[in-house]
């Protein structure tokens, strides 16, 4: 069926979306996709990103744009924040040596300790989102090979009091504690989790690879389905107010527009799923993200939680300020 289609066409997305030779076929054995799988990836339309932009006279445009693989090196660097966030308030330890290595500065992490949860419910979150964000780093950088960035150095201590100053948690010179105890665990988390899903949806269109799209469409869903619990526990604590103060913090670096969304309404109802008007999700340029990721809406390339910033070619915020 496939017999008159374009294998250059092929091939050049394929070039255009990854590191190198290499990472490509890593990432295809990632994401399980190898031998006639990759013939049947490639013919129906690993380059169907560019396709699309050619059809509106902005192929050349959309060629020089970030490749998928820096896209996915930025995801990686938010991926080890969750990582490191969950796993020592899960277990009092974050990832291991072996998953952190890679290009740019390799840095350490300060803050972190096994919270002890008050509720099984909360332990069970926990421990689940713990795993899921591990498992993340670990495809991530099994399809990006040695492409893959480095952990940057990460603070959990100064960033959330700067956080929580900032939301007004906390008056200036005082401390927030995430590990402390359940409920500040859940607010430290419903920091990451609405930015996570937001900054998938808005690399969505970015992304020219279907076989990469899937894949961080998978990831964007878990990271959905975290960010629905985080903010269901939330509400079922009765913490709505210290949670839209976090919301109303985020609105306030990652743009002009009034996006982000507290756990509940103007009337006081629940509000679990963020959306607009017609239901969908918003999203989040990776210079938005990284506004709240620094804690700054200014343009600045570190600070906040990346004390040194992010690892990658993608790495200054927008300009907010």
């Amino acid at each position: 069926m496939f017999e008159g289609f374009n294998k250059g066409f092929v091939k050049d997305a394929i070039n255009r979306s990854s590191e190198n030779p290499l990472d490509r076929r890593r990432f295809l054995r990632a994401a399980g996709i190898t031998g006639v799988g990759l013939a049947g990836v490639g013919a129906l339309g690993l380059g169907a990103g560019t396709a699309f932009a050619g059809q509106h006279g902005h192929k050349e445009e959309a060629a020089q744009g970030p490749s998928d693989g820096a896209i996915l090196n930025f995801a990686l660097n938010l991926e080890y924040l969750e990582a490191e966030y969950y796993l020592r308030g899960v277990f009092g330890e974050g990832l291991k040596d072996s998953q952190i290595d890679g290009t740019g500065d390799c840095g350490a992490v300060t803050g972190g300790y096994k919270v002890k949860f008050e509720t099984k419910l909360g332990r069970q979150y926990a421990e689940e989102i713990a795993g899921d964000e591990r498992a993340h780093v670990d495809f991530l950088r099994a399809a990006l090979g040695d492409a893959k960035v480095a952990r940057p150095e990460i603070n959990l201590t100064d960033a959330f009091n700067a956080a929580a100053t900032a939301a007004g948690l906390i008056k200036p010179g005082e401390a927030f504690d995430p590990f402390a105890n359940e409920d500040n665990f859940l607010l430290g988390a419903f920091v990451f989790e609405d930015v996570g899903v937001t900054a998938y949806k808005g690399a969505a269109p970015l992304i020219s690879n279907k076989t990469y799209l899937e894949a961080a469409a998978g990831i964007l869903a878990v990271e959905a389905y975290h960010a629905g619990l985080v903010r269901t526990v939330l509400l079922s604590k009765g913490l709505s107010v210290p949670a839209g103060a976090i919301s109303d913090a985020r609105d306030s670096l990652d743009g002009k527009t009034d996006d982000d969304q507290g756990i509940v309404d103007a009337d006081g109802n629940g509000n679990i799923v963020p959306t607009d008007e017609n239901g969908i999700a918003y999203s989040r340029s990776a210079g938005s993200v990284l506004n709240i990721a620094y804690l700054n809406p200014a343009q600045v390339s570190s600070g906040g939680f990346f004390p040194k910033g992010v690892n990658g070619e993608i790495n200054t915020s927008d300009n907010n300020a």
